[in-house]
């Protein structure tokens, strides 16, 4: 058989990207193989990962933690339409980078292709060696602005996602940046070292007599690099003195952007800014009656770690403080802004999760005159402490 006849006659390697647990359900076939023919320029077909979308999941911090049991806010279908869904979305085009190492593991990026896919199957040509691949989710949103930008310049050997500041005020990052920032989009990456494409047979997990391809399986998963925090600060005996908010809000305190390759947050505190709502006469699952300002606000979580990593709250490396601070508008036509220490909660609910502020109204003097006065607040629990605004 000559070299043109086994050209013809080439198998397909498909690499399926697993987690452990799809690695743990391979059993052996006992279904005899047929040889495996390679060459320069092999094609490959490549199954990209999935994500864990399931917030229940995903925020399971302690045994017997209930997200949805302290989220009083809710979220409706005008919460829908002003913000979206309240977890993540289910990815469906995706950004690829291969770097070619030839026949040195480790060996630092020199070139890179770019590929966009639509659906989870990706098929391009191969030489023997050693490849890493970078994978992120496209930004797809309804109004074709993005926030999120890409870094693919500085270095090869990094992709780093950011967004730019906005025109919000930032209170906790001055004079740095005077600014607080857009969030971003939801985005998830997976990287894989030193990907084998290997001429022995035996290198390759299973072979598929249906569609005669050979199949290797490579432990890849994509992991949230962006982290939802849903805030919702909670105001007791209200009797209508606070109406309402101007509709926006800031967190700070988080990362400024993040390695897709590492999915390590850069060690740069920023305040991210986004939109929030108020609602009236919710009850809180201890059957207390509360007015609401709540929202969804995602950021590149806390500096300096890969969150999706951790998993423990005595493992977080944080040394910045975070704040959320709204502006409330009173019955008497003033507004101020309230501004509330969360650093605990943040630093439990590392990969995100429920913030809530408990604020008892009788504890606050009205403000006399407009402009956005405030004050900072430690509010753990709502008590008898008395606050006044600064004039």
């Amino acid at each position: 058989m000559n070299r043109t006849h086994n050209t013809r006659t080439l198998r397909r390697l498909l690499l399926a990207a697993a987690v452990l647990l799809t690695l743990t359900a391979l059993v052996p076939s006992c279904e005899r193989r047929p040889p495996l023919y390679l060459h320069e320029g092999q094609h490959i077909e490549f199954n990209l990962p999935m994500v864990e979308l399931n917030l229940t999941v995903y925020w399971r911090y302690d045994i017997g933690y209930d997200w949805e049991l302290e989220w009083t806010y809710g979220w409706d279908d005008l919460d829908t339409d002003l913000f979206g869904e309240i977890g993540y979305h289910k990815p469906s085009m995706y950004e690829l980078r291969r770097y070619y190492l030839h026949k040195t593991p480790g060996a630092p990026h020199t070139m890179v292709e770019d590929f966009t896919v639509v659906g989870n199957l990706f098929q391009a040509e191969y030489n023997y060696g050693y490849y890493d691949m970078l994978v992120w989710n496209k930004i797809q949103t309804t109004d074709g602005i993005q926030s999120l930008v890409f870094d693919e310049e500085t270095t090869l050997d990094s992709v780093v996602a950011f967004t730019h500041m906005g025109m919000a005020t930032a209170r906790y990052q001055e004079p740095k940046y005077s600014r607080a920032f857009n969030q971003p989009e939801e985005l998830f990456s997976a990287f894989v070292r030193d990907l084998y494409v290997s001429e022995n047979v035996e290198d390759y997990d299973y072979f598929d007599p249906e569609t005669n391809v050979y199949h290797k399986v490579i432990d890849m998963e994509l992991q949230p690099v962006t982290y939802i925090y849903l805030t919702q600060v909670r105001l007791h005996n209200n009797r209508g003195r606070i109406e309402g908010v101007d509709g926006e809000a800031n967190l700070s305190g988080m990362a400024r952007s993040v390695s897709l390759n590492t999915g390590i947050a850069d060690n740069d505190p920023v305040t991210v800014h986004y939109n929030i709502r108020f609602k009236k006469g919710l009850t809180t699952h201890e059957g207390q009656n509360v007015d609401i300002a709540g929202g969804r606000c995602l950021t590149f979580g806390i500096p300096n770690q890969n969150s999706s990593r951790v998993t423990r709250a005595e493992d977080v490396r944080d040394k910045t403080r975070h704040y959320i601070d709204v502006n409330f508008i009173f019955n008497n036509g003033m507004d101020s802004t309230m501004v509330f220490d969360v650093t605990d909660q943040v630093r439990r609910h590392y990969r995100g999760g429920v913030i809530t502020v408990d604020l008892d109204v009788d504890t606050i003097k009205l403000p006399t005159r407009p402009g956005g006065s405030g004050f900072d607040a430690v509010v753990k629990d709502y008590d008898d402490e008395e606050y006044e605004f600064d004039m």
